[in-house]
C-alpha cells in the first residue's frame, strides 16, 4: 500500500521536468529536463519491480539508469554542434 502511494508520488514527480521541458527554449535546460525524465522512469520502474517480485523488469531500470542518461548527453551534444555549424 506505501509503496503505491509512493509510485504515485512519483508519477506526480514526473510532471515537473516535461512542465520544464516544454517551457523551455534552450537545449541544455531541455536535455537536462529529460535525463530527470528518464531517471525518474527508470526509478518507477524499479519500484514496480519490487511490487512485482519480478527482478527481470529491475533489470531493465539497471540498465535504462546506467546508459540512458549517458545517450541523452550524447545526442545533446549532437544537437549543439549542429545548432553551431547551422548558425555560421
Amino acid at each position: 500500500m506505501i509503496l503505491n502511494l509512493l509510485l504515485f508520488a512519483m508519477m506526480a514527480a514526473l510532471l515537473i521536468p516535461m512542465y520544464e521541458a516544454w517551457q523551455e527554449d534552450d537545449i541544455w535546460q531541455k536535455m537536462l529536463a529529460f535525463a530527470s525524465i528518464s531517471t525518474k522512469a527508470a526509478i518507477m520502474i524499479l519500484v514496480v519491480s519490487v511490487l512485482r517480485d519480478d527482478w527481470m523488469i529491475g533489470v531493465v531500470g539497471v540498465i535504462i539508469l546506467s546508459v540512458g542518461n549517458a545517450a541523452l548527453m550524447l545526442l545533446a551534444q549532437v544537437i549543439k554542434r549542429m545548432s553551431d555549424v547551422l548558425q555560421e
